[in-house]
């Protein structure tokens, strides 16, 4: 069996995947056809115009779904683990459900509401995403430290908490980068700006936002990249219970007993 095939692994591999794909066909697509400058461009920017909008938003909505499903098989497999009495740590995963739900769904805003049509709305997005998905992180981070060592090693917890910081330092850096970058050009629309030249004005604030915008992203995907191992362990299983061998609350009195019974329909087969 491939490593790939080991329980629900599959899950964070198909979000780790997806959504680095998304984010690299959509710039692949947009650098050629010049509807965005080659040097590091917004992420949303590479998804602004026609054809790669229209995929990036239906990749993207993907992302959304795999990530919501991804988080809901965490917090229940840290529910498992987790004592009776441990209650803070329960508050604290259903805390990461919730948080982890709303970082997922910011994706749909970003992906359907694009810069250049409802700004404000992109911009909500944006905040759900990374800034909810920061909070999410920290909160799977803490419920780490105290898993560890029994649970997992004390490595993982390093490399979550490593991410952690990764992730934080790269939503500050892209925060204040973007504050410079708005504040040096007044009057000028950025959310319609697609293409910079060096040395203009704003340029080197547009360059330390955008760096920091494509670490953040690649963050969020290495911190679930780290599931996989956990997620090994998780089986799905579902089983039926036939309650009755016919659909009716109770047998007509026209049909015998035995008809219905040797009816498949009337019996409920699947």
């Amino acid at each position: 069996m491939w490593w790939i095939q080991q329980g629900l692994s599959i899950l964070p591999v198909a979000l780790v995947t997806w959504t680095s794909a998304t984010f690299i066909f959509a710039y692949i697509t947009a650098v050629t056809l010049r509807h965005v400058d080659p040097l590091l461009p917004y992420i949303s920017d590479t998804g602004t115009v026609a054809p790669e909008r229209c995929v990036f938003g239906l990749m993207l909505d993907v992302s959304a779904f795999l990530g919501i499903a991804t988080t809901y098989v965490r917090y229940k497999q840290v529910q498992a683990l987790l004592g009776q009495d441990e209650k803070t740590l329960h508050s604290l995963n259903k805390l990461g459900l919730v948080l982890g739900s709303i970082s997922s769904s910011g994706m749909c805003v970003v992906a359907n509401f694009q810069k250049t049509t409802l700004f404000s709305m992109h911009i909500v997005g944006a905040v759900l995403t990374f800034g909810v998905g920061g909070l999410y992180i920290v909160a799977q981070t803490l419920l780490s430290f105290h898993m560890q060592p029994h649970v997992h090693s004390k490595t993982l917890f390093s490399v979550r908490l490593g991410i952690a910081v990764w992730t934080i330092t790269s939503i500050i850096s892209m925060f204040v980068s973007s504050v410079v970058m708005y504040s040096s050009l007044p009057g000028v629309d950025v959310a319609q700006k697609l293409h910079w030249t060096p040395g203009e004005t704003g340029y080197t604030a547009h360059i330390v936002s955008t760096i920091s915008e494509w670490s953040l992203a690649f963050s969020f995907v290495s911190f679930f990249y780290t599931y996989i191992r956990d997620f090994q362990k998780i089986h799905l299983r579902a089983e039926t219970d036939l309650q009755s061998h016919h659909l009716y609350d109770s047998l007509p009195d026209a049909a015998p007993r035995s008809q219905a019974e040797a009816s498949p329909l009337l019996r409920g087969n699947i």
